[in-house]
Order: structure tokens, then C-alpha cells, then sequence
């Protein structure tokens, strides 16, 4: 299981990835540099917030994930 602070610092490191992609698209096709970076911004804030909330819920789900040993020396 991860911590709190692992599953922040990947949900925040992926976000700015994806929100820097997402700023330059709205970039690309506004050519409105203040509507980007709010579009950007916005996208750092939600999906960093749903991407935390996706992993945490992860945690509690077993399919994938080996059992431990009933017993073990």
C-alpha cells in the first residue's frame, strides 16, 4: 500500500505533465494565452484531486494483487 504523501507527489508530478499538454492545445486553438494558462490551472486543480481520490480508492481494491502467505517463518 502507498502513502498519502507518494499518491500526492505522482498525482502532482502527472498533473502538471498533462495540464502543461492541455494549456498548449487550448493554446494551439484559442491563440489566447490568458484563457490557456485558466484552462491549464484549472485542469492542475481537478484532476489532481481525482486523480488522489482514484488511488486511494485503489488501495482497498485485491484485484491483481497477491495474498500474503497465510504463514510465514
Amino acid at each position: 500500500m502507498e502513502s498519502h504523501s507518494r499518491s500526492i507527489a505522482k498525482a502532482i508530478s502527472y498533473r502538471i505533465l498533462g495540464s502543461v499538454a492541455t494549456a498548449v492545445l487550448f493554446f494551439i486553438l484559442s491563440r489566447d494565452i490568458t484563457l490557456s494558462l485558466g484552462a491549464g490551472g484549472l485542469d492542475i486543480l481537478l484532476k489532481t484531486g481525482l486523480y488522489f481520490l482514484h488511488e486511494r480508492i485503489w488501495n482497498h481494491v485485491h484485484y491483481g494483487r497477491e495474498k500474503p502467505p497465510e504463514y510465514e517463518i
